[in-house]
Order: structure tokens, then sequence, then C-alpha cells
């Protein structure tokens, strides 16, 4: 029994460990970014569109940072659809004179409807469009995104997607793991897509849709994640989308872990219905015409399914480890060795803060602290030795961890102790992802959309 448990578990171990290298190794083609020849030629003519649902507090900003772009003021137009609202949003959107259209519909409710239902209104228009650019009511966008968009579009893409910063890191530790989950994922997963020619993923703001398009596929309102899938479906008809690191929209993170929870559900319910419908087809399509961004894409869709399969690894791990006499379970650094694996763990840990330190998220001295910090893969077990005592790994972490907390904020001061002590969580958030996984795989077919209520205001300048 014992060696069929150690086979098994190799097999499932191995393929997961697999997965996570295409991603680590995927992830090392963003930390450089290509030189690029811009072309700054204002053609493109922009329809920018914005879904609001009660969002008197944050729409008058969004329309201001939109205003005031460093393009042609005849090449764009600005549209809010105030949808179903309750409050003053279409008030103070037409206060800044952009087009307002109001929207009432109990059955068909959700960003996704309201879009689509805006978007035959544009194909119906005397006035035409080259491109349709989307954005969420709590955005600020930066005032080269149009130019940076149209340069891109001009290179031949049809679709691309914008850089999605954080405009309230500091409010939460649950606002900064968002963001710096935002941070990874915009070099890690996009500009590392972008750099080895595969097609990057619509991030549901901040992106813009050739009008033909968009007429010749139709939007599709029916999913949690309408992005998602409009992805899949350009995939499918060869066009990859296409990635604009400099055109930045800085985009409200939630706050609480109940908000967070709520949201991140909702992504994975969605994640599961697109991966349920598509995963097979771009499997297909990939194999057949031998094109790996769709088979790249075919991975992107089944995050639910490796985020389970990573938590059921790390579990294997856990029990192998805390078993006393071991349960005969296969454990990855069994095929390199301890001190090999431990490099590697070092390396998958500091890519995150090595991303952020050359996007100029944190200080040179911060990343230095973190360095030093993952050495404890090493120093701790040398400290313990043989022990095979929990309770005294326990408390050799506390120690450890209080010791550069400590050192933190006598070296770097009280707001970098802050920031690390919210890096530390950053564990516990990602961790979060495995319940919020499952329950999302459960009901995938629940597809209310819950939106997150945005209190502040914050210009532009402030971020």
């Amino acid at each position: 029994m014992g060696d069929i448990i150690f086979s098994v578990t190799a097999v499932f171990q191995i393929f997961v460990f697999v997965i996570t290298m295409y991603y680590f190794i995927l992830a090392f083609m963003g930390l450089k970014r290509k030189d690029e020849k811009k072309n700054y030629n204002a053609e493109k003519k922009f329809a920018m569109i914005v879904a609001a649902h009660n969002e008197e507090v944050v729409i008058g900003k969004l329309i201001e940072s939109m205003l005031n772009q460093d393009y042609p003021k005849e090449l764009i137009d600005i549209f809010i659809i105030a949808d179903n609202c309750t409050d003053n949003t279409a008030k103070v959107a037409r206060k800044y004179g952009v087009n307002v259209y109001e929207r009432f519909n109990d059955e068909q409710r959700g960003k996704g409807f309201a879009l689509e239902w805006m978007f035959a209104k544009l194909f119906k228009m005397k006035k035409k469009y080259d491109a349709i650019a989307i954005f969420d009511a709590d955005n600020l966008v930066s005032k080269d995104w149009c130019k940076e968009i149209n340069s891109k579009m001009l290179e031949g893409y049809k679709v691309v997607q914008g850089y999605i910063d954080s405009k309230n890191p500091n409010d939460s530790w649950i606002a900064t793991s968002y963001s710096i989950a935002f941070w990874s994922q915009n070099r890690m997963y996009q500009l590392a897509r972008a750099n080895v020619g595969l097609s990057n993923q619509i991030g549901g703001t901040g992106f813009a849709i050739d009008t033909e398009v968009l007429q010749e596929l139709g939007w599709g309102a029916t999913c949690l994640t309408e992005d998602l899938e409009f992805s899949c479906k350009l995939v499918l008809n060869g066009e990859k989308v296409g990635w604009a690191h400099d055109a930045i929209i800085y985009d409200e993170k939630p706050l609480t872990l109940k908000q967070s929870w709520v949201q991140r559900r909702r992504w994975m319910q969605g994640f599961t219905d697109v991966a349920s419908r598509y995963f097979f087809k771009l499997i297909k399509k990939g194999l057949k015409e031998r094109k790996w961004f769709v088979l790249d894409c075919a991975l992107y869709v089944i995050q639910p399914f490796l985020t389970l399969m990573l938590g059921i690894s790390l579990l294997l791990s856990v029990l192998q480890i805390v078993s006393s006499d071991g349960l005969n379970i296969f454990l990855i650094s069994y095929l390199f060795g301890d001190v090999l694996f431990k490099v590697l763990a070092v390396m998958q840990f500091l890519i995150t803060p090595l991303i952020m330190k050359l996007d100029k998220k944190i200080s040179t001295g911060f990343f230095g602290m973190i360095l030093f910090y993952s050495l404890s893969v090493f120093v701790l077990p040398m400290i313990l030795g043989n022990s095979n005592s929990l309770a005294l790994y326990v408390l050799a972490n506390i120690v450890y961890n209080a010791a550069f907390l400590l050192a933190t904020w006598l070296f770097l001061g009280k707001k970098n102790l802050i920031l690390l002590f919210r890096f530390l969580l950053y564990a516990v958030y990602t961790l979060t992802w495995i319940p919020i996984t499952i329950q999302g795989m459960l009901k995938k077919n629940n597809k209310e959309w819950n939106p997150t209520k945005h209190v502040r205001s914050i210009e532009i300048c402030d971020v």
C-alpha cells in the first residue's frame, strides 16, 4: 500500500511541479522590458465607456482623468452608463458634459449586460469609432493611456490591455495584497507573454477593442468574467491580445477580506464556467494548428483547477513533513536534494519583491531586507538542528519574523515596517485562494453580480 501511495503522489506532485515551473520560467521573461518603437501619430478614434452602478462618489474623478488625455479631443468621446442607479451618478456625470445613458433593467443586472446594451447603441450611431475602450467607475486613467493604446493598435493588435495599477495600496492589508498581486501579474503574466509572443489576457478594465472585431465576435453578457470569455473567442479566431505596459489605469482595491472573498469567488465562478466551455476547444485548436499561444490560453483558463491542485500538493507535503514516521508521500525535494530545492523556493519567493523593486513600488533597502529574510529556509534548520518538535519550529519562526520586523522598524522606519508586515500577510491572502476557488467551482452556475461598493474619491495626482 505504501508503494502505491508513493507512486500515485509522485505522479501528481511532479505534474503540479511541471506546471508551476512553466509559470515560474515564464515569469522571468517579464523581468526585462524590450525596446519598443512607438508610433504616437494619433489615428484611432476611441469611444471610452464606463458602466457605473451607484458610483456618484468616484465617477467625477474618473471623468476628469479621461478628459485630461494627452490625445486629440476630437478623437475621444466618453459614454457613461448609469446602470440601475438609485443615486446621483447620472447627475454628477452630466456636469462634465459627457454622454450619459441611463439604463433600468431588474432582470438583466450587471456590468456585462450594461456594456452589451451600450455597444448596440454605439453600433447604430452615425458617428463611427475605431475602437471601444472599457473602464470601471472607480478607475483613474493616466494621461498617456489613449496615446499608448493607439500606438499598440497601430502595430496591428485588435485588442490591447493596459497596465492595471492600484490607487489605494496602503488602505488595508487586503488592499496591499491585491496591489502586490496585480503588480506581479502585470509583469509575470502580461509583460512576460508579450515578450515571448503569446497572447495577453483582458483584465476586466483598461482595455480597448477594435469596433469591427467586437461587432463580429459579439461581447456576450451572461458570464461573470465576460472579459475572459472574450479573450478565448479572440484566440480561437487567431487573434492575440496586445499589452501596453505604459497605458496605466489605477483601480480601487477592496478593503476587507469579506469584500475580497466575494469578488474573487465571482472571478473563480466565471473562470470555472469559461473553462468548462472553452478549454477543450482551445486544446483542440492549439494541437491541430501547433500554436503555443492557443495552448497557453487553455492553461490560463483552468486556473481554478490548477489552484486546487496546488492546494492538494501543499496539503500532501505538510502531512508528510509533520508526520513523525512519514506517510510515504512523495515530496518534490526528493528529485533535487534539499539544498537545490531550497534555492528554488527562495527564487520563487523573491521574484515578487524583485518585480516590485523594478516597478519602483519598494525601495532598495526594503528589497534587501526581504532578501535576507528569505534565507530563513537555510537559517532556521541550522538553528533547530535535528529537532522534530513542531512547537519549537513555530517558536523559532515567530522569533525570526519578530526580529526582521524590529530590524525593519529600526533601519527603514515605520512605513516600511507596516509594508513588511503586510507583505508577510500576503501569504495568508494567497492561501485564501484555495477555499475561494473551491467555492467558486461549486457555484459556477450562480451568475448573480455583486458589485464592490466604493466610498472614497481619489484624484489621479494623489496616486
